[in-house]
């Protein structure tokens, strides 16, 4: 049995690469925030709004740790889900934690096209998107650093990652 968490800043590709590295794997794909999402029954940003921060945290808690998991899974959780309660150490406690990392530079180039899907970029210029990102990898870092595994996410294989896993185990 193995799980893989895939974590790291938005737009690094937790999502699309989970889903290359499960195939390659011959894994199921989780993407967290979809099954959070799903059942909500509604999006994270209206629930965010509703009910603010607090109680989301909360939930995207308990939905990691509660979560009825297959087998052998990848799973790509929010960019801030290792962030909050002891959830870092339960990733690493039970399966292995991948962080994708990459440059607040290259963060910004990517999340530009879908800025206006993420309520808290889609106002801003470039070089404050940039200066956001920076702010937010300084906070967060203390605890993407506590990743079992670590890969640049630049130019990143889905064959890569296979590799980088498979030395893990």
């Amino acid at each position: 049995m193995m799980k893989i968490f895939l974590i790291g800043f938005m737009g690094c590709g937790k999502s699309t690469m989970g889903k290359k590295l499960a195939q390659k794997l011959g894994y199921t794909f989780v993407d967290l925030d979809h099954e959070i999402e799903k059942n909500l029954g509604s999006t994270i940003g209206a629930y965010f709004a509703g009910h603010g921060e607090d109680a989301f945290r909360k939930l995207e808690s308990e939905t990691l740790k509660t979560f009825d998991y297959p087998a052998n899974v990848v799973i790509a959780t929010g960019g801030g889900a290792p962030c909050f309660f002891d959830n870092m150490d339960w990733m690493n406690e039970n399966g292995l934690s991948i962080y994708i990392e990459m440059s607040p530079a290259a963060l910004a180039k990517r999340l530009e096209s879908g800025k206006d899907k993420r309520p808290l970029l889609k106002d801003l210029t470039e070089a404050q998107m940039i200066e956001f990102i920076e702010k937010k990898l300084n906070e967060r870092n203390v605890f993407y650093q506590r990743a079992l595994l670590k890969v640049n996410g630049i130019n990143l294989t889905a064959d890569a990652m296979r590799a980088a896993v498979l030395s893990w185990q």
